[in-house]
């Protein structure tokens, strides 16, 4: 049994190249190889998000706290709540991200492929994250 205590994770900023805003990544710990698992704890600021990205055999976001958004590449961006539960298939095109007016924390779980958990693209343009939530 390993027990890592609360508070015991160095968190990091995301990234300016991978996300738009003020976000907060805290790794989650996972076993060591073979497991290919990475976990993170992420908070998204009012307004943040992340990149258009894949990864390369999918991603799981359980959605812990707060209210955001996620879309998949040409459909519509969607409404997120506490307690939702997302799955982006492997090379899916998405991004994900707090809600205008509120933060967001969410738990994402993906494996990594040689190494790598995702590939990230291009920013989500202004006008891709403003479109209203589909009903």
């Amino acid at each position: 049994m390993q027990i890592t205590r609360a508070g015991a994770q160095a968190t990091n900023p995301g990234p300016a190249a991978y996300f738009t805003g003020e976000v907060t990544i805290e790794p989650v710990p996972t076993p060591g190889a073979p497991s290919r698992v990475n976990a993170a704890r992420v908070t998204f600021q009012p307004g943040a998000r992340t990149a258009w990205h894949t990864h390369p055999y999918g991603q799981t976001l359980v959605i812990l706290s707060g209210l955001g958004r996620a879309q998949t590449d040409g459909g519509p961006v969607q409404a997120l709540n506490p307690g939702d539960t997302l799955f982006f298939a492997p090379g899916e095109r998405h991004w994900h991200g707090a809600a205008p007016d509120s933060a967001l924390c969410h738990l994402a779980l993906q494996e990594a492929k040689d190494g790598s958990a995702a590939d990230w693209l291009e920013q989500v343009s202004e006008a891709e994250y403003s479109a209203p939530p589909a009903d």
